[in-house]
């Protein structure tokens, strides 16, 4: 069986090297945090028209905040927490299921 790259790989030594390259020129840290700040906001703002329309709304705001939280530590608290949320509705809502066909299973329950 043979190991192969993932078609991400490349494109993280990318980001990673330019990353650095961005850390050892400190006149270039400002306006790199500027730049991601103005996309990660053009990002959500784009996703917050789109939520009323049927589409990928959300998910476009989550991949703003998580683009923001690159740079910005309270975005990425931010981005932290809504994952929590959403893995905490997400299993109530799996559980939901399972207990309802469960309860199904089981048929229905007498007063005794």
């Amino acid at each position: 069986m043979e190991i192969g790259i993932s078609p991400r790989q490349p494109i993280r030594r990318f980001l990673r090297r330019s990353r650095r390259w961005v850390e050892r020129h400190p006149g270039l840290r400002w306006a790199y945090r500027l730049g991601v700040a103005v996309v990660g906001t053009l990002i959500v703002i784009v996703g917050l028209i789109l939520v009323p329309l049927p589409g990928p709304g959300w998910l476009i705001v989550f991949l703003g905040l998580a683009t923001l939280g690159t740079e910005f530590p309270a975005a990425a608290r931010f981005g932290a927490y809504i994952r929590r949320i959403l893995t905490r509705l997400w299993h109530r809502w799996r559980d939901r299921g399972t207990a309802s066909a469960e309860a199904r299973r089981n048929g229905p329950r007498s007063l005794e």
